[in-house]
């Protein structure tokens, strides 16, 4: 049965990782920060399913997609750190905006999401039989 960890160990544990506790774990009580702990730190500087490179090129999309500069210029260095080029970071920040562009037109539209669905299985049939014909 795993212990919980106590505030202060958490707060070692951080320092230890970044050199200081950065925010926003600096300003939550220390309860949340024992909770939040292992996520952030997962999705941070963990390994997960996602290679780090492209959780912070995922991370940056989104940034710039809710417009915080915070976690856009969190996500851009790190996704740097992990790696990742100026190219990269490019094609991230252009990708972030077809999302939004798309989205704000198909609602504009009122497109039927049912048809949507249906319309974009057709197109993935499509291009599944072009790719196996290549």
């Amino acid at each position: 049965m795993a212990t919980e960890q106590q505030p202060a160990d958490v707060k070692e544990e951080i320092t230890e990782t970044f050199g200081m506790v950065p925010p926003p774990l600096d300003t939550i009580p220390e309860d949340d920060m024992v909770g939040e702990w292992h996520f952030f730190h997962k999705y941070t500087v963990g390994e997960s399913e996602i290679p780090p490179k492209y959780r912070e090129l995922m991370g940056l999309a989104v940034a710039a997609n809710i417009k915080c500069p915070y976690c856009i210029h969190f996500h851009r260095k790190a996704a740097a750190m992990h790696g990742a080029t100026d190219e990269e970071l490019a094609e991230a920040t252009s990708l972030a905006s077809l999302t939004s562009r798309y989205s704000a037109m198909l609602h504009a539209q009122e497109t039927d999401l049912d048809e949507f669905k249906v319309k974009m299985a057709q197109v993935a049939d499509h291009l599944e039989e072009q790719a196996a014909d290549d």
